[in-house]
């Protein structure tokens, strides 16, 4: 077992959009997933703060890497819904995720997003289909 759960953290590691938007994975076990993100320039807003997109997708990210590392089975997003709490300009985001729900074909799944000193930037709960191999 210990192989395939470091073959799927090597498969996120392994992403384009992984390496692009510049995450670190912290811890990858079964269901117990944390990910870092350093905030730069060109992840902000005309406002200048973290574009509320990131936020979505981070945790779109980890809610699929907890699934993962549960079910050793690839899933697909079918919904995703983010409440946006704070915002933030500067230092490193941190999201972790867990499962709240497994069935045979669908998961649904939990996750926030962390400022380095523990305040909650967003919360997401999103739902995740199970692509088998038949």
């Amino acid at each position: 077992m210990p192989k395939l759960i470091d073959e799927v953290r090597e498969s996120f590691e392994a992403s384009p959009i992984f390496s692009h938007i510049g995450f670190e994975i912290i811890r990858f076990q079964e269901g117990n997933v944390l990910l870092k993100l350093p905030i730069i320039q060109q992840l902000l807003n005309v406002n200048g703060t973290l574009h509320g997109g990131v936020h979505a997708t981070m945790l779109d990210m980890v809610l699929g890497m907890a699934i993962r590392s549960t079910t050793k089975t690839r899933c697909a997003t079918m919904n995703l819904n983010v409440n946006y709490l704070t915002p933030i300009k500067n230092g490193d985001v941190f999201a972790n995720g867990r499962i709240i729900q497994q069935g045979y074909r669908t998961v649904t799944a939990e996750g926030e997003l962390l400022s380095a000193g523990g305040d909650m930037i967003a919360k997401g709960v999103g739902t995740y289909k199970l692509i088998r191999d038949v």
